[in-house]
């Protein structure tokens, strides 16, 4: 096979898959752009239940405490202390006796080892049962669960929003997920050189950029297929909803890394529906350092991979239409269509490069000759699909009409995400490796030396 005939060949291949993306791309922003904010419900009509899972989350955890309690003062909160080797127990018991009796809408589920930090839905699982023991014979039907990062702030106004005839005014809504912003896209990381700052910076404006314009349209057209997803953060999940795919032993969340997405997978294909709202949010802290970012989404990227076990089940529900299992699945083959783009798309400036080094003046002749417009085209189609979301952060966002700022976001965004070729690559030797293991993300405020970053623990 000639160069020139391979050349053709992967250009038409990575062609055509970029125009499928681009298409793609154009359906989920028209439904993103026209969304209207919907209204609102009586919070009063159920019980709430924060969930906040920690391992070593002294330096947020008191806050994140003080706010929910103070924000939301008839919710429960519920912190569970997966072995944590620093203060965290420590600081929610003091919070707990911190007016002098202790406070009953605040509790701490301790875990210990060999139980203990053995992954995120592990914990969530034992505030679960602490939770079935508190309530015993007590009214399950109204409780609703709602899992927040340590160092999550739900908006004000989520119990209201999540309330909604729409939401959980709907007895067939099992889980409603919230948009996710990033507190500190105004907020430089406190280092030395101005060039890290700057570039700490621009990481959690990216990480803001992502969540609430991609991957909020991604979850706004997903309400038209019946999938949407959970995340890990701001997961609204009604109790019975819960207890529908428990099991025998108490375990709604399994052992995927991606327990989130996971556990909408189970609650999907069990009957229950889904729901997104943007109208409420909960913040949470992007994260400054490259490498700790390239962790966190391995971790993403490896669960995606696991909970391609699911394909089977998916595909055979009676509860999943099938443009809705076809959603899914092109959701959980993305780890797998990065690897191979990775592959790809490369091919064609590397035979590019070798003719050229043959036969510089045949292969000028070809390229100026029209072969140009090819490499343009295949240029284009691989950056158009991501450039589209900075000028929209810019304006929906932010409310702002900097043009050339959001074109800039734009570029920077294109950038970001081909760092998931690296991440799904890390993920599949991980995952052949047979490293399942889960640690979490360190908080941007943990430097101490010495202190392990990489995903094993």
């Amino acid at each position: 096979m000639s160069l020139k005939v391979l050349l053709a060949i992967t250009q038409a291949f990575a062609l055509t898959m970029s125009v499928a993306f681009i298409v793609y791309v154009v359906v989920i922003i028209v439904p993103y752009l026209r969304r209207k904010p919907a209204p609102v419900g009586d919070p009063s009509a159920f019980t709430w239940h924060f969930f906040v899972p920690c391992r070593d989350e002294q330096t947020v955890i008191r806050e994140t405490v003080t706010y929910l309690r103070g924000t939301f003062p008839t919710a429960h909160v519920w912190v569970i202390d997966d072995d944590s080797e620093d203060r965290t127990a420590r600081v929610v018991r003091a919070l707990w006796r911190r007016r002098g009796a202790p406070d009953k809408f605040l509790h701490l589920v301790p875990r210990k080892r060999p139980e203990a930090r053995t992954g995120k839905g592990d914990a969530l699982n034992a505030a679960y049962q602490e939770l079935n023991t508190w309530l015993g014979d007590g009214r399950r039907d109204n409780a609703v669960v709602i899992v927040v990062d340590a160092d999550g702030r739900p908006a004000a106004n989520c119990l209201e929003v999540c309330a909604a005839e729409h939401l959980f005014g709907d007895e067939t809504i099992g889980a409603v997920q919230l948009d996710v912003w990033m507190s500190n896209v105004d907020t430089p990381p406190d280092r030395r050189f101005w060039l890290s700052r700057a570039f700490g910076l621009k990481l959690a404006q990216l990480q803001d950029l992502e969540f609430r314009t991609a991957i909020a349209a991604i979850q706004t057209s997903r309400g038209f297929t019946g999938t949407i997803s959970m995340g890990g953060n701001g997961q609204f999940t009604r109790l019975t909803a819960l207890d529908s795919i428990a099991g025998d032993h108490e375990q709604p969340w399994r052992g995927s890394l991606l327990e989130d997405f996971e556990l909408g997978v189970h609650l999907l294909t069990e009957g229950w529906r889904t729901g997104y709202t943007p109208d409420s949010h909960v913040a949470q802290e992007g994260l400054y350092s490259l490498r700790r970012f390239l962790v966190q989404r391995t971790r993403w990227g490896q669960g995606t991979m696991q909970c391609a076990r699911y394909l089977r089940r998916i595909w055979d529900s009676p509860h999943v239409s099938t443009l809705g299992a076809a959603e899914m699945m092109y959701y959980l083959a993305q780890p797998w269509m990065q690897l191979l783009g990775s592959l790809l798309y490369p091919i064609p400036f590397v035979v590019l490069l070798i003719s050229t080094a043959g036969d510089p003046a045949q292969v000028w002749t070809w390229f100026a000759g029209g072969a140009w417009i090819l490499f343009a085209i295949y240029g284009s189609f691989g950056l158009l699909p991501f450039l589209v979301w900075g000028p929209i952060y810019q304006m929906k966002c932010l409310r702002s009409k900097n043009l050339l700022r959001g074109i800039g976001m734009g570029f920077a965004y294109a950038a970001y995400i081909y760092t998931f070729y690296i991440t799904s690559w890390r993920a599949l030797f991980r995952l052949l490796r047979g490293r399942n293991g889960w640690a979490k993300t360190r908080r941007n405020t943990e430097n101490a030396p010495g202190v392990k970053i990489a995903l094993d623990s």
